[in-house]
């Protein structure tokens, strides 16, 4: 595992320089939790405020608070919102309202490992601390929510300071989906770039548009866009021509799900950039927090993706359908790209190369 030293309040400034970093945060009274609607972008940029569990849920579930980060952050904060509802409640009653909280919004993706892991751990505090006064418990959540959120700021700026190690002035980089500000809280596949254009390095950013709900082009090149990094958006099909032009020195993702043997689930057509970037000899990375990182999931086999409407990739951008309406679609959310197309994963505690296996339980063994 590769390491190098970490100035995070230098990096968390500069990144802050150039990037819009305020996708989620508290109301001011605390009732209610404020995000940026991903739907809504890159035309408009709108903040919506969500205090309701059915608002919370669907949030997620269409795609307003996106991103495997940014997800475990909003849930967190969330089960402080809904629980300070009913912090008039006694233990039992509350905690009965919580799980039910909890599940129901744990169900609304279940790909990403960051939300079933943030509820978890709101989850144990609640447990750990059922002696304490209701009104005191909800306290103890706000202050776990603004953790993971802190926690994943320091996560972020590290990861950043990480991929940029393995970069030159001058590079060609391409990108897959979106793993900028808008989906963690700083980000991580995207991190690289804001720090590199606040350092006055030239990065060159490729990115794929994404099909079929266009993250990269609606929210890649938006974010990379203002942050004035040189950024080019291409058609997902277009990766295997810009490899052959040379004009690709390294390929970074994000990931929502890493399994015990280095196997990760990113965007639907991650692998399909590994297995070009393989035949060209170019490196790929996927770059994420070691919460992403799940030890109980032994390979790719046994994680579960998300099935989403067809209608995304018939009728969600067009005015009229463009595929026959009786015709079948097939719209997985995510793919698995096995650990042998991986150069290397960017944690917060470095960079970890092969074999995965062991050295990501060396990781978790060495805590």
């Amino acid at each position: 595992m590769s390491n190098i030293q970490v100035n995070s309040d230098r990096t968390k400034a500069e990144i802050e320089s150039v990037a819009i970093t305020d996708n989620i945060r508290l109301s001011d009274d605390g009732n209610s939790l404020v995000i940026i609607d991903q739907v809504k972008l890159p035309n408009t940029l709108e903040y919506k405020k969500i205090s309701d569990l059915e608002s919370a849920y669907q949030a997620i579930k269409k795609l307003e608070v996106r991103g495997a980060p940014a997800i475990g952050i909003f849930a967190g904060y969330m089960m402080y919102v809904l629980s300070k509802k009913d912090e008039d409640l006694p233990y039992n009653e509350f905690y009965k309202r919580f799980i039910e909280n909890k599940e129901y919004l744990n169900s609304s993706r279940p790909t990403a490992v960051n939300l079933s892991w943030a509820l978890g751990r709101i989850e144990r505090l609640v447990r750990s601390n059922k002696e304490k006064p209701v009104k005191e418990i909800v306290s103890l959540i706000k202050k776990e929510a603004t953790a993971i959120h802190n926690e994943d700021i320091e996560m972020c700026c590290r990861i950043s300071e990480y991929g940029l190690s393995l970069l030159k002035d001058g590079d060609g980089v391409l990108t897959h989906c979106n793993a900028g500000p808008l989906a963690t809280s700083f980000g991580t596949a995207q991190g690289p770039f804001l720090l590199a254009k606040a350092r006055g390095m030239n990065i060159k950013v490729y990115a794929d548009e994404t099909r079929p709900l266009l993250q990269g082009a609606r929210l890649t090149s938006y974010e990379l866009c203002k942050a004035g990094v040189d950024v080019t958006l291409i058609c997902d099909d277009m990766a295997s021509l810009v490899m052959k032009n040379g004009w690709i020195d390294a390929c970074f993702v994000g990931c929502d799900r890493i399994a015990a043997n280095g196997d990760f689930a990113n965007k639907i057509g991650t692998s399909a950039v590994a297995i070009l970037a393989r035949y060209y000899g170019i490196p790929v990375y996927s770059l994420g927090p070691t919460s992403t990182v799940d030890m109980n999931c032994p390979d790719g086999d046994h994680i579960k993706i998300e099935l989403r409407d067809p209608e995304e990739i018939k009728t969600m951008w067009y005015e009229k359908p463009m595929a026959p309406a009786q015709v079948k679609c097939y719209n997985p959310s995510f793919d698995v790209t096995d650990h042998e197309l991986l150069t290397g994963i960017v944690t917060e505690k470095g960079i970890i190369y092969p074999p995965f296996d062991i050295n990501l339980k060396k990781l978790f063994d060495e805590e």
